[in-house]
Protein backbone atom coordinates (compact mmCIF):
# COMPACT_ATOMS: atom_id res chain seq x y z
CA UNK A 1 0.00 0.00 0.00
CA UNK A 2 2.63 2.55 0.93
CA UNK A 3 4.63 1.83 -2.61
CA UNK A 4 1.10 2.46 -4.66
CA UNK A 5 1.01 5.87 -2.68
CA UNK A 6 4.38 6.66 -3.39
CA UNK A 7 4.24 5.83 -6.85
CA UNK A 8 0.83 8.26 -7.24
CA UNK A 9 2.48 11.05 -5.64
CA UNK A 10 5.47 10.50 -8.12
CA UNK A 11 3.62 10.34 -11.22
CA UNK A 12 1.73 13.20 -9.68
CA UNK A 13 4.78 15.37 -9.96
CA UNK A 14 6.00 14.14 -12.69
CA UNK A 15 3.49 14.60 -15.25
CA UNK A 16 2.29 18.06 -14.80
CA UNK A 17 6.15 18.64 -15.59
CA UNK A 18 7.17 16.92 -18.52
CA UNK A 19 4.16 18.36 -20.04
CA UNK A 20 5.40 21.88 -18.90
CA UNK A 21 8.83 20.68 -20.61
CA UNK A 22 7.58 20.89 -24.20
CA UNK A 23 5.90 24.55 -23.87
CA UNK A 24 7.54 26.79 -25.68
CA UNK A 25 7.88 28.84 -23.15
CA UNK A 26 7.41 33.29 -22.46
CA UNK A 27 9.34 33.85 -26.03
CA UNK A 28 10.62 31.28 -28.39
CA UNK A 29 11.93 33.58 -30.65
CA UNK A 30 15.20 33.16 -29.06
CA UNK A 31 16.07 29.70 -29.79
CA UNK A 32 15.23 30.42 -33.48
CA UNK A 33 17.54 33.89 -33.38
CA UNK A 34 20.42 31.74 -31.67
CA UNK A 35 20.41 29.65 -35.03
CA UNK A 36 20.24 32.22 -37.26
CA UNK A 37 23.01 33.87 -35.39
CA UNK A 38 25.09 31.16 -35.52
CA UNK A 39 24.76 30.14 -38.81
CA UNK A 40 25.25 33.67 -40.39
CA UNK A 41 28.35 34.29 -38.07
CA UNK A 42 29.48 30.50 -39.97
CA UNK A 43 28.58 32.68 -43.63
CA UNK A 44 30.95 35.26 -42.21
CA UNK A 45 33.44 33.24 -40.85
CA UNK A 46 34.07 30.97 -43.60
CA UNK A 47 35.13 32.26 -46.94
CA UNK A 48 34.99 29.07 -49.66
CA UNK A 49 36.57 30.44 -52.43
CA UNK A 50 36.94 34.05 -51.19
CA UNK A 51 40.16 34.24 -49.64
CA UNK A 52 39.53 38.07 -48.49
CA UNK A 53 38.51 38.83 -45.45
CA UNK A 54 36.61 42.42 -45.35
CA UNK A 55 37.63 44.13 -42.08
CA UNK A 56 33.97 44.86 -41.03
CA UNK A 57 33.16 41.04 -41.34
CA UNK A 58 35.26 40.60 -38.11
CA UNK A 59 32.87 43.54 -36.59
CA UNK A 60 30.16 41.49 -37.76
CA UNK A 61 31.22 38.89 -36.01
CA UNK A 62 32.08 40.36 -32.77
CA UNK A 63 28.54 41.92 -32.62
CA UNK A 64 26.56 38.46 -33.45
CA UNK A 65 28.86 36.92 -30.39
CA UNK A 66 27.95 40.03 -27.91
CA UNK A 67 24.17 39.07 -29.46
CA UNK A 68 24.12 35.76 -28.83
CA UNK A 69 25.65 36.61 -24.97
CA UNK A 70 22.81 38.93 -23.88
CA UNK A 71 20.40 36.07 -25.89
CA UNK A 72 21.40 33.27 -23.54
CA UNK A 73 21.09 35.55 -20.33
CA UNK A 74 17.89 36.51 -21.67
CA UNK A 75 16.44 32.99 -22.62
CA UNK A 76 17.95 31.22 -19.45
CA UNK A 77 15.60 34.17 -17.72
CA UNK A 78 12.75 32.30 -19.57
CA UNK A 79 13.69 29.22 -18.78
CA UNK A 80 14.90 28.00 -22.18
CA UNK A 81 16.82 24.91 -22.66
CA UNK A 82 19.66 26.60 -24.22
CA UNK A 83 20.67 22.92 -26.09
CA UNK A 84 17.80 22.98 -28.14
CA UNK A 85 18.81 24.11 -31.90
CA UNK A 86 16.26 24.61 -34.08
CA UNK A 87 17.45 24.05 -37.34
CA UNK A 88 18.43 26.98 -39.48
CA UNK A 89 16.51 28.24 -42.89
CA UNK A 90 19.40 28.82 -44.87
CA UNK A 91 18.51 31.31 -47.76
CA UNK A 92 19.03 29.03 -50.99
CA UNK A 93 20.61 32.01 -53.14
CA UNK A 94 23.05 35.09 -52.68
CA UNK A 95 26.64 34.62 -51.31
CA UNK A 96 27.54 34.12 -48.17
CA UNK A 97 27.37 37.67 -47.27
CA UNK A 98 24.01 38.36 -48.41
CA UNK A 99 22.68 35.25 -46.57
CA UNK A 100 24.99 36.21 -43.28
CA UNK A 101 22.60 39.33 -43.72
CA UNK A 102 19.77 37.91 -44.42
CA UNK A 103 20.01 35.44 -41.19
CA UNK A 104 20.81 38.63 -39.03
CA UNK A 105 17.32 40.40 -40.05
CA UNK A 106 15.62 36.88 -39.62
CA UNK A 107 16.76 36.72 -35.96
CA UNK A 108 15.88 40.65 -35.25
CA UNK A 109 12.90 39.44 -36.14
CA UNK A 110 12.92 36.58 -33.77
CA UNK A 111 13.56 38.19 -31.05
CA UNK A 112 11.82 42.09 -31.94
CA UNK A 113 8.49 40.71 -29.93
CA UNK A 114 7.10 42.25 -26.71
CA UNK A 115 9.00 40.76 -23.69
CA UNK A 116 7.18 40.49 -20.60
CA UNK A 117 9.57 39.37 -18.58
CA UNK A 118 10.69 42.79 -17.20
CA UNK A 119 14.55 40.87 -16.41
CA UNK A 120 15.07 40.74 -20.07
CA UNK A 121 13.90 43.51 -21.90
CA UNK A 122 17.03 45.33 -21.26
CA UNK A 123 19.10 41.93 -22.57
CA UNK A 124 16.69 42.05 -25.71
CA UNK A 125 17.33 45.66 -26.24
CA UNK A 126 21.03 45.34 -26.33
CA UNK A 127 20.89 42.15 -28.65
CA UNK A 128 18.86 44.21 -30.87
CA UNK A 129 21.22 47.16 -30.84
CA UNK A 130 24.21 43.94 -31.43
CA UNK A 131 22.19 42.61 -34.10
CA UNK A 132 21.62 45.98 -36.08
CA UNK A 133 25.38 46.35 -35.58
CA UNK A 134 26.26 43.14 -36.93
CA UNK A 135 24.05 43.91 -40.24
CA UNK A 136 25.20 47.12 -40.83
CA UNK A 137 29.16 45.72 -40.72
CA UNK A 138 27.79 43.25 -43.11
CA UNK A 139 26.59 45.43 -45.17
CA UNK A 140 29.66 47.60 -45.91
CA UNK A 141 31.55 44.29 -46.27
CA UNK A 142 29.25 43.29 -48.87
CA UNK A 143 29.27 46.67 -50.56
CA UNK A 144 33.07 46.23 -50.17
CA UNK A 145 32.77 42.82 -51.97
CA UNK A 146 30.88 44.48 -54.55
CA UNK A 147 33.69 47.14 -55.70
CA UNK A 148 36.10 43.70 -56.01
CA UNK A 149 33.61 42.04 -57.84
CA UNK A 150 33.31 45.09 -60.52
CA UNK A 151 37.33 45.70 -60.59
Amino acid sequence: MKKKLILATLLSVIVPLSAYADLPGKHPGYLHALTDLRTARWFLNHQPGDAKVYGDEDVAITEIDATISEIKRASIDDGKDLHDHPQADVPEHGSRLLKSIELLKKAHGDIDQEEDNPESRELRHRALEHIDHAIHAADKAHAEWLKDVKK
